[in-house]
């Protein structure tokens, strides 16, 4: 009788388990303010100033877009005064979307009428946060930075709002790089109100390996949207799987969306 060889035993592979990517997103909300056209922005100058009967129910509509995402950073947005109602928009959106984790920082407080702020909604706790100044010839511009730990990838996150003016601009993105000089795996999040070779070109950036993305999409204005004025920059061992605007036309800029690529860990 000739021994038959045992058939090689084969086991099925594991399935495979499909990280989600992160989802963050970068919207100024130009405080809940609707503008459909440059003509309707100058009529409507009065609503900077004084309540608008429709602003909440578009605060609503701004937090049901923002539930979906993981992190938010919001600029141009109200802490509570005459105009907002005394309503302070960050932790109304966070109420409203979902998000236990919030802070804002007022960047130019014109108390009764306004108090501009900028800020941020997250699911997930940083470890840590800052508030910093930028330098701009008028004061009022900020970034806030935040450390995540494993649960949100380890990222350092950048939430700013820049000057219009060019050479304020580059001094603000020489102090962005200065706050992401001793950090590991980077993005800046915000209004920038810069094009894309404005920032591509930026030695600072360039040094700190900060990098816009190719073909950034198109935020402002809203209506016919003809400039890249919102950004993500990220470093190199960041890897984004989309990043686009959103079709939503309640502010005079469109959301940016990022997903980011999960880390896949041991």
């Amino acid at each position: 009788m000739t021994d038959t060889p045992d058939a090689e035993s084969t086991e099925p592979e594991a399935p495979r388990i499909e990280v989600p990517a992160l989802k963050l997103l970068s919207y100024n909300i130009q405080v809940g303010l609707h503008t459909r056209d440059y003509g309707h922005m100058l009529t409507g100058m009065w609503r900077h100033a004084l309540p608008s009967r429709d602003q909440r129910k578009n605060l609503d509509r701004i937090a049901e877009m923002m539930s979906e995402y993981d992190f938010v950073a919001v600029q141009e947005a109200d802490a509570g005064s005459l105009r907002s109602s005394q309503l302070n928009q960050i932790e109304y959106l966070a109420a409203r979307a979902g998000f236990n984790h919030c802070g804002y920082t007022v960047t130019r407080n014109l108390r009764p009428v306004a108090r501009h702020c900028l800020g941020w909604l997250s699911k997930t706790p940083p470890t840590s946060s800052e508030t910093h100044s930028l330098p701009s010839q008028i004061p009022g511009r900020a970034a806030m930075k935040l450390r995540f730990d494993d649960r949100f990838d380890d990222l350092t996150l950048l939430v700013a709002h820049l000057s219009l003016g060019p050479k304020d601009r580059r001094l603000q993105l020489d102090y962005l790089s200065r706050m992401a000089r001793d950090e590991g795996r980077v993005m800046v999040l915000g209004d920038l109100n810069s094009g894309t070779d404005f920032l591509r070109q930026h030695p600072s950036l360039d040094a700190r390996a900060l990098k816009p993305v190719d073909n950034a999409p198109l935020t402002y204005p809203s209506w016919k949207p003809r400039q890249s004025l919102d950004h993500v920059l990220i470093t190199p061992d960041v890897r984004l799987t989309e990043v686009r605007a959103l079709p939503l036309a309640i502010s005079d800029h469109r959301p940016l969306s990022v997903l980011v690529e999960r880390l896949r860990r041991e």
